[in-house]
């Protein structure tokens, strides 16, 4: 997280942040929709039309910037080539006065239809709090102190971190605009590796000043050593032979505009600076006419809670979403490295946050890809086999927040399911220790070094740390008068009906409330959530449904009562449901920075509102616990999660039989 995004452009500015819905390059405007990202034009207009208005000055700076969404029943009854509003949403922050705005602005009408102050909140930050906070700790006598007791004088190699400093109950709360500053020697190019411990420095970002500097034990600096700046010293392997994916009749997708067709999938997206990449009005043909199954989904949040309650770590706590904007932080993909031969790209074109714009090559990648053994029967009696191999469809794009990267894939499977595939790759945060090797003992973690952490390194440990994210998928399955079944499977006891006692059962359990739907994984039930339409049945009679099968999971060890657990309020359930509501978009609230958890799922859950027969939204939250091992060090190899949307009584049987062979 301490890293911040640098990106060259042919404007006058130099160092922008992504902080818009994207507008991809090379749409054909035969195909417009009103779910269209913003384009260049739009981002400008929606500029000079808040200047004109008398709103923003110059030194106005927009946290985001992103198409206004349509209401829900508009876009579901748009016709190709009917004319469609356009608007853009805007959250301006005015640094002299601390005050955060939002405005919409029309864009078909060319005027400012909204503005009003939100009070007591912090948009997330932006480029230019990191350029604040560099220079006022170096300009903070006590920064130099702490170096000169560490033996550093060449300050000019001090590298200076930045992470969200949360909410701990403390004065600052939402009231100062501040960031945490952490340390490194950066000898080595990256001040991730060799760690400067117990050392750090609060900012108000407004009046550019250090407001609390902490200062406590001396640790040693870690030596140079094998960090991820060493990558690419050693010796290469041999390198494998060529391998090529060719098509050579092309893809068997088709693009139009933001629309893309496959197979019988039809869907649309567009990459958005807080979220990333949104899908939009999924569906599938069937029968000649597309049913529906998700109107809009994406990864809503995302926080990453370190376990060291030291002085250096306690706060490390990240909303990569919500206080960083983690779509901002679209990685320009590499061909042949970070997608396939056969993959077709889209441009992102994102505002900055001076009031400009610019744009990101390759920032989405679309592709085919093989899929293994679709399915498959021996005959051994009639000397007669079927297989199929199967083909999926994948929508990818990456984020690289500070020391971490994130792979998002949508993939699109030929029987109907929906998969969500993340993977976590980058490097780990490391902490400077004493200790150069692991003991010989049995019990290495009564050493205070490995408390928290594994040694990767002579000096340096890896913290266990928690990824959770957050899901919010619009499922509106055949149509939005949904309901949401829980099934759990139990064994049945011993019984006349069960004298050789393998009987078992699964039971759906309808969830009627918000409140009854804040749901937990249960692999000992084998439970899992089933989104149905109780008015549309199947051949068999059976609704049609898309059941959620979770993947890897964790439980938070922050306890219930920690402050971590009170912002990220959806951390307390697995699964959630609640009723459509437009306004709830983001897990944690709409301003999660230095909030204090009095927004999202938790308190929205509490108003009790109905789930039965009517428009609802599956919330996901998906943990994964790291443990860190040396095999992870200096870069992590991809670890993969995820989690499947799978027909259930959707169709009248599987919609892959028809594979041709």
């Amino acid at each position: 997280m301490n890293k911040r995004l640098r990106l060259r452009t042919t404007g006058v500015l130099a160092i922008l942040s992504v902080l818009v819905t994207a507008g991809l390059s090379g749409a054909d405007v035969r195909y417009s929709h009103p779910l269209d990202p913003l384009t260049k034009e739009e981002i400008l207009q929606t500029f000079e039309v808040l200047r004109s208005a008398g709103k923003t000055t110059r030194d106005s700076r927009f946290s985001l910037v992103t198409l206004q969404e349509p209401p829900k029943q508009d876009v579901v009854a748009y016709q190709p080539g009917s004319p469609f509003e356009r608007s853009s949403f805007v959250v301006v922050y005015e640094r002299t006065r601390n005050e955060t705005f939002e405005a919409v602005v029309n864009l078909r009408s060319n005027h400012l239809g909204s503005w009003k102050q939100i009070a007591g909140v912090q948009p997330s930050f932006l480029l230019e709090d990191a350029e604040i906070l560099q220079r006022a700790v170096r300009a903070d006598p006590r920064f130099a102190e702490a170096m000169h007791r560490r033996g550093i004088t060449d300050l000019e190699n001090v590298g200076i971190g930045d992470w969200p400093g949360g909410y701990f109950g403390e004065q600052q709360g939402q009231d100062t605009r501040f960031r945490r500053a952490v340390f490194g020697y950066r000898d080595a190019k990256s001040p991730a590796s060799r760690p400067i411990e117990n050392v750090t420095a609060d900012v108000d970002l407004n009046a550019g000043k250090v407001i609390r500097f902490t200062d406590g034990d001396i640790v040693p600096i870690p030596p140079l050593g094998a960090g991820p700046e060493a990558l690419g010293r050693e010796p290469a392997r041999e390198r494998a032979k060529p391998l090529h994916i060719v098509q050579p009749e092309g893809p068997s997708f088709e693009i139009r505009g933001q629309e893309v067709r496959w197979q019988q999938w039809r869907f649309r997206f567009a990459l958005n600076g807080r979220e990333g990449l949104v899908l939009y009005t999924v569906g599938y043909e069937d029968g000649g006419r597309v049913r529906s199954v998700l109107y809009r989904g994406s990864c809503s949040e995302m926080v990453v809670p370190y376990g060291d309650p030291s002085l250096g770590w306690f706060f490390k706590n990240a909303f990569d979403a919500g206080e960083d904007s983690m779509g901002r932080y679209a990685a320009m993909l590499e061909p042949q490295q970070d997608y396939p031969d056969n993959a077709v790209t889209f441009d992102a074109t994102l505002a900055s946050e001076q009031g400009d714009y610019f744009t990101i090559p390759r920032a989405v990648a679309i592709y085919e890809r093989d899929g293994g053994l679709g399915w498959k029967h021996w005959d051994a009696g009639r000397n007669h086999n079927e297989s199929r191999r199967a083909r999926e469809l994948v929508l990818s794009w990456i984020a690289t927040v500070g020391n971490y990267d994130y792979a998002f894939n949508w993939v699109f499977h030929q029987d109907g399911t929906l998969e969500m595939e993340v993977g976590l790759t980058g490097y780990m945060d490391t902490k400077a220790v004493a200790l150069k090797r692991v003991p010989d003992s049995a019990h290495e973690h009564d050493n205070p070094d490995l408390a928290y952490g594994h040694l990767v390194a002579e000096n340096l440990v890896a913290v266990h740390h928690q990824h959770f994210f957050n899901f919010r998928l619009d499922l509106d399955v055949d149509g939005t008068n949904n309901s949401v079944a829980e099934m759990n499977t139990e064994a049945l006891p011993p019984s006349p009906s069960n004298p050789y006692l393998n009987a078992f059962t699964m039971k759906a359990t309808a969830l009627r409330n918000e409140r009854d739907a804040a749901r937990q994984v249960d692999m000992a039930a084998s439970r899992r959530w089933t989104v149905f339409n109780p008015s549309k049945k199947n051949a068999l009679g059976y609704p049609a449904g898309y059941t959620l099968l979770a993947g890897e999971n964790s439980i938070p060890y922050a306890a219930p009562d920690a402050w971590i657990r009170k912002r990220a309020n959806f951390l307390n359930a697995h699964f959630w449901a609640t009723p459509y509501d437009p306004q709830q978009l983001y897990a944690a609230g709409f301003y999660a920075n230095q909030s204090r958890g009095n927004d999202g799922l938790n308190r929205w859950i509490e108003a009790g509102r109905p789930i039965e027969d009517r428009d609802v939204v599956v919330w996901y939250t998906m943990g994964i616990t790291h443990i860190p091992r040396v095999e992870e060090f200096p870069v992590m190899s991809v670890h993969k999660a995820g989690f499947k949307l799978v027909p259930n009584g959707f169709f009248d049987r599987n919609p892959a039989a028809t594979l041709p062979k």
